[in-house]
């Protein structure tokens, strides 16, 4: 299930499904120890005897963002009940603080007392062993903890505090969690309970006919019961109305700092654009990684996840959000792939947050034959971002650090991992992880990397590794064009694989990546090589139902929807769809030609969730999300060819 709500501020995440349960609260790395772990925490509503909680039919359910913020804008409203709500919620910019403002509106002609009901399922750790909850007396509070982590939970009406609550044990046994306590209006007042726990807590207002009253909840996390003391009394004394109000500020300030004309685009793309920047930032972690997706529901199809660090993935999101002048946001990224960096100067396949090797399905040896378990794009494309980095931000300081301890290790072993008779690079696997060869993707990394780091040689006034890097990546450029296009079908290939007895086997599959050929200016836009093989990909890939959009290339089988390989090569993907219209942009020598890519960007906008979440694919015939949702990159894929499309618009001007 995608998670259409997302807040956080780099060290506290906390995703909602479209049901408004709180199943993801990540903390205190964004990405790493989901203390909720996809199960459902939820609200509720105890009125004149009637009880619903908000994943109950009858609930009618709209789900956004204030304008240009990280706070939620949601409204619920229950017909038979009588009951409208409108309902925010933010993590505090600086602090691991989650604010919520319920605001209930009497739709009936009598005075009525309304409850709610705050439902906490935790798994601190991501287990439920060894958790304790407990009701504390002298705060009024409920909180969570175990070891290191600590969650407490309270709130505010304009009559008091918490009103009720209950502690107790929850999927043990015949034992369904305190949830079930609520359900009569009612909770026990069982003060404490230890192992799988979960709690619940309730606030009371009174409304006359038609009056609408507010309810404020926050939750404070930290390591220690003195640091979620210190968090809960801060909330007190500057007051919770206050500080959700400064949350959804900062979030306008942040996302409007660089003054932008964004010429004739619509306002929905526009609006998405600004999405896409404040859902990006909530998957950067304060020390630099950068998550591909933080969706637990994931874990069903495979007990893994998305929540890890690709640098290939963080390379790409770092660029876009370099170029769109968010370079303090992601100059971390930059160190942490210099701490990560192998002796041998290469990046493996994907890193926790912590910093530590992430899960992995690449093998050191296959047939006998040791290699390397990695993806080398990965390594060259953080080369390349960090040239963006610079570009946009021109921070010389923080370059010159990373040059000895980042630029001069990789780019050593990108000239160095070169197949010896081809020069190309040596066979590793392809940026989808699913086959092992030499990938003209991957080869044009390579030549951006090197590229990237003769500038920076350049840039130090280190004439002798300039030299070194250029003829490396002149030399990459030369080989492609030798090896890796082929003449009889007038197009460059997705790439060779060279068998043990020396030959060389073809792979003519149409593949959405070759992008990269103008995109990391390997070759000209305008040349015909690169036309013909752009213009196989527009045909050969394109979604030909109601739906539309690119897949990924011919036959992607991940999460596959539909048999029919002709009408559907694959499901449509948001940044091969997006490839495209970077291929549209680049090649357009009027304004007239930009409809077309435009009219990709407003397809982008029909296919997010309500909320503006953006999903990795879409089913081929719903256009209903699949796999996960928000998927990072797709977010700033979409930021880098809205900035495609305006240089071009200036540029055509």
């Amino acid at each position: 299930m995608p998670r259409p709500l997302v807040v956080g501020n780099g060290k506290l995440l906390i995703n909602f499904d479209d049901k408004l349960h709180m199943r993801d609260l990540y903390f205190p790395y964004v990405g790493q120890l989901n203390h909720v772990g996809g199960h459902f925490s939820k609200l509720g509503l105890w009125v004149q005897g009637r009880f619903s909680w908000l994943d109950e039919d009858g609930w009618t359910r709209k789900l956004g963002y204030g304008q240009e913020s990280l706070v939620t804008d949601v409204h619920a409203h229950h017909e038979h009940l009588g009951i409208s709500l409108q309902i925010a919620d933010g993590v505090h910019q600086r602090d691991p603080i989650y604010l919520k403002k319920v605001s209930v509106r009497n739709l009936a002609s009598e005075v009525r007392e309304v409850r709610l009901f705050f439902h906490h399922d935790f798994s601190l750790n991501e287990t439920e062993v060894g958790d304790t909850a407990v009701f504390d007396p002298i705060l009024r509070t409920i909180y969570h903890y175990k070891r290191n982590v600590y969650i407490m939970a309270n709130g505010k009406t304009d009559t008091g505090g918490i009103n009720q609550y209950s502690v107790g044990i929850k999927r043990f046994n015949y034992a369904e969690g305190t949830w079930r306590d609520a359900e009569d209006g009612l909770l026990s007042g069982n003060p404490i309970a230890q192992g799988s726990v979960d709690s619940t807590i309730s606030f009371s207002l009174i409304l006359q006919p038609q009056e609408e009253k507010a309810l404020f909840y926050w939750m404070c996390i930290g390591e220690s019961y003195e640091d979620v003391k210190g968090l809960n009394q801060y909330v007190l004394e500057s007051d919770p109305e206050h500080l959700l109000s400064r949350v959804a500020v900062y979030w306008q300030r942040w996302v409007n700092k660089e003054e932008r004309d964004f010429a004739d685009l619509p306002a929905e793309v526009v609006n998405l654009y600004k999405t896409s920047l404040l859902l990006v930032r909530t998957q950067i972690d304060q020390d630099g990684a950068i998550l591909a997706a933080n969706d637990s529901d994931i874990l069903q199809f495979n007990r893994d996840h998305y929540s890890y660090m690709w640098p290939r993935d963080g390379a790409l999101i770092a660029s876009a959000m370099a170029k769109a002048g968010y370079t303090g946001v992601i100059a971390p990224f930059f160190r942490f792939c210099a701490d990560a960096l192998n002796k041998e100067g290469y990046l493996l396949h994907k890193y926790n947050p912590d910093g530590s090797v992430g899960s992995s399905w690449h093998p050191y040896i296959v047939d006998g034959e040791i290699q390397l378990p990695i993806q080398e794009d990965e390594t060259a494309l953080v080369l390349y971002a960090l040239w963006e980095q610079y570009k946009s931000g021109k921070q010389i300081e923080d370059c010159q650090a990373l040059y000895p301890t980042l630029v001069r290790p990789a780019a050593r072993f990108l000239l160095e991992y070169v197949h010896p008779e081809l020069q190309l690079p040596n066979p590793s696997y392809d940026l989808w992880e699913e086959r092992r060869g030499i990938f003209t993707f991957t080869s044009a990394t390579v030549f951006a990397g090197l590229m990237a780091a003769a500038r920076f040689a350049q840039l130090f006034g280190d004439e002798r590794r300039y030299k070194r890097y250029t003829e490396g990546a002149e030399r990459i450029r030369g080989a492609m064009e030798k090896h890796l296009y082929d003449h009889e079908i007038g197009r460059f290939l997705r790439g060779i694989y060279v068998r043990a007895d020396g030959s060389v086997e073809k792979d003519f599959t149409v593949e959405s990546s070759l992008f990269v050929l103008f995109a990391l200016d390997v070759f000209s836009v305008d040349d015909p090589r690169v036309e013909r093989t752009m213009d196989a990909v527009k045909k050969s890939l394109r979604v030909d139902t109601a739906i539309g959009g690119i897949a990924r290339y011919q036959g992607d089988y991940y999460f596959k929807k539909s048999h029919d390989t002709v009408k559907v090569p694959g499901n449509p993907w948001i940044i091969c769809t997006l490839w495209v219209a970077d291929w549209e942009i680049a090649k357009a020598k009027s304004l007239d030609e930009l409809q077309e890519p435009k009219n990709r960007l407003t397809w982008v906008v029909r296919h997010a969730l309500q909320s503006g979440v953006l999903s990795e694919q879409l089913d081929p015939y719903t256009g209903a999300p699949v796999s996960v949702a928000p998927l990072t990159w797709s977010h700033a894929t979409y930021v880098a060819t809205v900035l495609r499309y305006l240089e071009k618009v200036n540029e055509l001007r």
